[in-house]
C-alpha cells in the first residue's frame, strides 16, 4: 500500500521500525519498555511490525567491565554475543505484557546478497509475521567480519524494509528530524519533507546519535532512506522518544517520499 503522507502511518499494513544502540542501552536502557508500549499498540490495530534494533555490543560491554566499545573485530564478536541475549531478554520481558512473542532474526550482509540465503530470510520473516509474533532483527556481529558487515543498522533496516516490502521505515534517532545544518548550529532549519529524487547535495549532515557506542549518523540515515524510497518504501527518521507519535500518524521527523513507480 503506498503511504502518501505521515497521517496514513496507521493504515499501514507492515511496518519496520529501527532504533539505534544510544536510544536503548547504557542510561537509556529503560527506553525499551516506552518503545514496546508503542510498537505493542500499532500490534494491536494489527499492524504488521519488524523491530530492526542494534545494541548487543553497547549492551554486552558494560556486563563485561568494559568502559569503551572494543576496537579487536573478535572482541567485538565476543561482547556482542553476550550483549544480544540480553538485548532480547530485555524486549521479551516487555512484550511479555502484551503477550507477544519476540522472534530474533540476526543477518550478515552476504544473507541479503545471495538469492538462496535472501529468499530464506524473506521467508521466515513473512512466516513470523503471519504467526503473529515480533520480529527482532540485528547484524549477526558474531560471525559477520569486517569485509561484509552492514556497518550500519540503518542500511540493514532499509535493506529489511525492502525485503518485507514495507509499506513504511521508520528510522529513530537522537534527534527530532533531519536539518540543513547539525541542528546545534544557527540557522539549522528542519527539513520536513523529501521528495523523491532529492539527493539532498545542498545539505550539511552532522552526526546524530552517540558515536561512543553506535555507528550510524544523519548520512547513513540518508542513505537508508533513498534506498528503501527508491523501493516504494516510504521512510520517516525521527527521535526515539517520539515512537508513539510517528505510529500515530502525527506531523513529526523528516518524511521521505516513496518511489511512486515503485509503490503498490
Amino acid at each position: 500500500m503506498a503511504l502518501d503522507d505521515r497521517r496514513d502511518i496507521p493504515t499501514a499494513r507492515r511496518v519496520v521500525v529501527k532504533v539505534g544502540s544510544s536510544s536503548i542501552s547504557g542510561v537509556n536502557a529503560h527506553r525499551i519498555a516506552h518503545i514496546v508500549d508503542e510498537l505493542a499498540g500499532a500490534y494491536a490495530r494489527g499492524t504488521e511490525i519488524v523491530l530492526v534494533s542494534s545494541g548487543a555490543i553497547s549492551t554486552g560491554m558494560p556486563l563485561l567491565g568494559l568502559d569503551a566499545r572494543p576496537e579487536d573485530l573478535a572482541t567485538q564478536q565476543a561482547v556482542a554475543a553476550v550483549g544480544q541475549n540480553a538485548l532480547i531478554h530485555r524486549y521479551q520481558e516487555n512484550l511479555d505484557r502484551y503477550n507477544i512473542v519476540a522472534g530474533q532474526v540476526l543477518l550478515t550482509a552476504g544473507d541479503l546478497e545471495h538469492d538462496e540465503t535472501r529468499a530464506n530470510a524473506e521467508r521466515a520473516l513473512d512466516r513470523l509475521l503471519t504467526m503473529r509474533t515480533l520480529p527482532i532483527v540485528n547484524e549477526n556481529d558474531t560471525v559477520a567480519t569486517s569485509e561484509i558487515r552492514f556497518g550500519d543498522n540503518d542500511r540493514l533496516a532499509a535493506l529489511v524494509a525492502v525485503l518485507v516490502r514495507a509499506d513504511v521505515l521508520i528510522l529513530l534517532s537522537d534527534v527530532d528530524a533531519l536539518y540543513t545544518k547539525p541542528p546545534h548550529e544557527v540557522g539549522a532549519e528542519k527539513i520536513d519533507y523529501v521528495t523523491f529524487g532529492d539527493d539532498l547535495d545542498s545539505v550539511e549532515f552532522g552526526d546524530i546519535g552517540d558515536a561512543g557506542v553506535g555507528t550510524g549518523g544523519a548520512v547513513t540515515k540518508v542513505a537508508a532512506a533513498h534506498l528503501a524510497s527508491a523501493s516504494g518504501t516510504a521512510v520517516l527518521i525521527t527521535a526515539s522518544e517520539l515512537v508513539g507519535d510517528a505510529l500515530s500518524g502525527a506531523r513529526i521527523g523528516t518524511w521521505f517520499e516513496p518511489n511512486p513507480d515503485r509503490a503498490a
